[in-house]
């Protein structure tokens, strides 16, 4: 039988009178590497913060490696950055290293974590005099030091330069090539075409699709469609069924729609005068799009995952990447 790392089985869980997550069931075999992906608000915050442990669902059941993710027997094997960190000032980096290396049996050496991350120069530097991508860097950094079976990234590459966030992914890539589960929320869709290997699409607290990312694509069939229409028909772009969404820029139109063939089939039946028609393949915030049906997420969903940030957000005055099989 596979080796589920998480199990997640008919989770709920509610801020007031508000939803965030409803009914959510997910299973994370170990060794995968999983993209959730979904708009702010969506419940993907609320969905790690219960796999943690910061915080129990109102019903359902959590598993983390066997057990509750509040025993921390089970958080030995995790390590995890939230997406707001706060880091000692006057501690050096080198100093928060060793500070998180010692809650650990047999954690990875300073100069290794360092120089995965591209940031071994900073050893020596205060963390309280580094940019918001060195310390993101050293957050995600810190999640590493103690070997973790399961990593949790909540939007890891935020704040990063692309060179940085290169860098990140190949870090990444090769914890996971030695065999770790890693789970990661990300609002960069090019992020998660490149690490994950499953995506689980989540919107409005509920799982909208779970598969791999070709399957995912397959699932919605959104095609692009760009075409160059006269001022005059303009408006019968956007009265074509199954268009998901039409954007402008001059007379040069781009569709997302479900059925590339329908809409060229109606330009014609209709008569709509058109030229340079050009249908190409879709993105994974095209396919996103059309699996959330390019609604943005109720200002009630949006309260929800805000209130879980605020919850499970680290002190500022002391160190946020505490092993999570430490009691607090």
């Amino acid at each position: 039988m596979t080796n589920h790392v998480v199990q997640v089985e008919g989770v709920t869980r509610r801020f007031g009178a508000v939803t965030a997550l409803d009914d959510v069931s997910l299973d994370v075999p170990e060794g995968e590497l999983v993209g959730l992906l979904g708009p702010n608000g969506a419940g993907k915050t609320t969905l790690l913060s219960l796999v943690s442990g910061i915080r129990k669902p109102d019903s359902g059941e959590i598993r983390l490696f066997g057990r509750s993710p509040r025993d921390a027997v089970a958080r030995l094997g995790l390590g995890t950055t939230p997406q707001e960190t706060g880091l000692p000032p006057t501690l050096k980096v080198g100093e928060v290293v060793d500070l998180v290396a010692g809650h650990y049996p047999d954690p990875m050496p300073r100069g290794e974590v360092l120089e995965r991350f591209g940031i071994g120069d900073l050893a020596g530097r205060q963390t309280g005099g580094l940019s918001g991508g060195q310390k993101r860097r050293l957050a995600v950094a810190l999640a590493l030091v103690g070997r973790p079976r399961l990593v949790l990234l909540d939007e890891p590459t935020t704040g990063l330069d692309v060179e940085a966030r290169h860098v990140l992914w190949d870090a990444l890539r090769q914890y996971h090539a030695d065999g770790a589960t890693v789970l990661l929320t990300s609002h960069y869709l090019e992020e998660i075409e490149a690490l994950a290997q499953r995506v689980v699409v989540i919107g409005e607290g509920r799982v909208l699709a779970d598969d791999s990312l070709a399957a995912v694509l397959d699932l919605v069939a959104v095609r692009r469609v760009l075409v160059s229409v006269p001022e005059h028909a303009a408006a019968a772009l956007t009265r074509i069924p199954g268009v998901v969404s039409a954007e402008r820029d001059g007379d040069r139109w781009t569709l997302l729609a479900s059925d590339a063939d329908a809409v060229v089939r109606t330009l014609v039946r209709d008569d709509v005068p058109f030229s340079g028609l050009e249908v190409r393949g879709a993105s994974l915030e095209e396919a996103f799009l059309a699996l959330t049906g390019g609604e943005p997420v109720r200002d009630a969903a949006r309260a929800a995952d805000r209130a879980a940030d605020r919850a499970a957000a680290p002190s500022a005055e002391g160190p946020t990447a505490v092993p999570q099989g430490v009691p607090r």
